[in-house]
């Protein structure tokens, strides 16, 4: 009673009840906010106004590696979640994803540097897989080119469909390839993969050139003619840093997480991150596993030191390595979003994307293993704080104003320069021949 004295004495006991009652509803308003319910519901809000875009998938790579790009075998609208090996994405899963665009990665292997001849020609059939998904499934995808036709798509219920080459070994040294291959859809290109090139140093290989070579740099140039986008993951630091030099137009991490949280070489350093942000480009965050967590990073090289240990046939390695990788920890969405949250804290929230990599890697984190998940990963940034509008952001927006930009550049510079013609060995003279 003290209490209530003090509040009002003079108040009607049935007011101090109402008031008090208000302010407990108030705090269940609050609480129901923040249910589950209530988060994925502002989710599905935010998705249905800005497609959800993932930067790379490499679902076009299992259909040639399991079925020999025969799509009738493995049908995209049925359940593959189902089949013996799994696939992390088919259509039934991208729609409980709430995904509106996808960047297919029409990904050839590159076993030694700097890659082979006939590139071209197996890039190209990765390429016609891809078109064969969107003819073959009309109702369900759409060919996109351009920001402006993935936002059509998405208007209509159909998920977006754009390609990116993943590794310049595909353009076989040759500006005339990369732009044909641009003609034949292709929207960006990662410079390299897991080896480096005459004109590139992987992050994951010996550095050879420091960088980019100079004919590297007149690639960067033509991309930034012909509207491609220029993807840095996978090259090694000096090649970022020499393409962010060279690039007129905003480049993009496809598929990498922070540097700063997790220090596996395909991830970006702080320092390259702060010059993305002067570039006005985007980080599209990945899930790989040895990506987000240090300890599962960690745990990855223990067990290869492991194998390498055990055998010296490299084939043998692989096969250990795939029997017993499962053993291995993995992260959690939480990880994933701490990198989200590392990237925002430092450039902020106008640089991010998502760059899954899903069936280009093992068992994804805990709570994201397959496209169906996304809604997660944006429920737990709403109970981290983000607003609406930086949900919107990461999910699609900021990657459509890279595009529209780069697109802008491209339009730009096609008024003023021919197509190059310049060979690598006129550049490149001193560039090294072997390994």
């Amino acid at each position: 009673m003290h209490f209530l004295k003090r509040l009002r004495p003079s108040r009607p006991a049935g007011c101090i009840f109402f008031t008090l009652s208000l302010v407990c509803m108030g705090h269940t308003f609050a609480a129901d906010e923040y249910s589950e319910e209530a988060l994925h519901n502002r989710v599905a809000g935010i998705l249905k106004k800005t497609p959800l875009i993932d930067g790379h998938n490499d679902l076009p790579m299992v259909y040639t590696m399991r079925v020999g790009g025969n799509l009738d075998q493995m049908p995209f609208t049925s359940d593959l979640l189902a089949i013996e090996k799994p696939t992390h994405t088919d259509h039934s899963r991208m729609v409980q994803g709430m995904m509106g665009g996808q960047f297919w990665s029409v990904y050839i292997p590159i076993r030694t540097y700097p890659g082979t001849n006939g590139d071209v020609a197996r890039v190209l059939k990765q390429i016609d897989v891809v078109h064969r998904m969107i003819a073959t499934y009309p109702d369900q995808l759409e060919l996109a080119l351009t920001a402006d036709e993935i936002v059509d798509a998405h208007r209509r219920g159909k998920i977006a469909s754009m390609m990116g080459i993943e590794g310049g070994h595909a353009i076989e040294d040759s500006l005339a390839n990369l732009r044909m291959l641009y003609e034949a859809g292709a929207r960006y290109m990662t410079l390299t993969h897991s080896k480096g090139l005459r004109w590139a140093d992987s992050a994951t290989d010996k550095e050879r050139v420091g960088g980019l070579s100079p004919f590297g740099k007149e690639v960067v140039r033509e991309m930034n003619r012909i509207g491609m986008m220029v993807d840095l993951s996978h090259v090694s630091v000096n090649a970022m840093n020499d393409a962010l030099d060279i690039s007129t137009a905003p480049v993009i991490f496809s598929h990498s997480s922070a540097f700063a949280l997790t220090a596996h070489k395909r991830n970006i350093p702080d320092q390259v991150l702060l010059r993305l942000k002067a570039n006005n480009g985007v980080a599209m965050v990945t899930f790989f596993p040895s990506y987000v967590s240090e300890t599962v990073r960690l745990s990855w090289l223990d067990l290869r030191e492991k194998i390498n240990s055990e055998s010296n046939d490299p084939k043998e390695q692989i096969k250990l390595f795939m029997a017993q990788r499962l053993s291995l920890p993995r992260p959690t969405l939480s990880d994933v979003a701490d990198h989200i949250d590392h990237i925002k804290n430092l450039i902020g929230i106008d640089y991010i994307g998502i760059g899954g990599d899903y069936d280009g890697m093992p068992p994804g984190p805990v709570g994201l293993e397959d496209v169906s998940t996304y809604p997660a990963l944006f429920v737990e940034l709403l109970r981290r704080g983000y607003s609406d509008s930086d949900v919107a952001k990461i999910a699609g927006k900021n990657v459509l104003r890279v595009m529209k930009d780069v697109e802008k550049v491209a339009s730009k510079e096609q008024l003023s320069r021919l197509p190059s013609n310049v060979q690598i060995d006129e550049l490149d003279a001193d560039a090294a021949e072997a390994p």
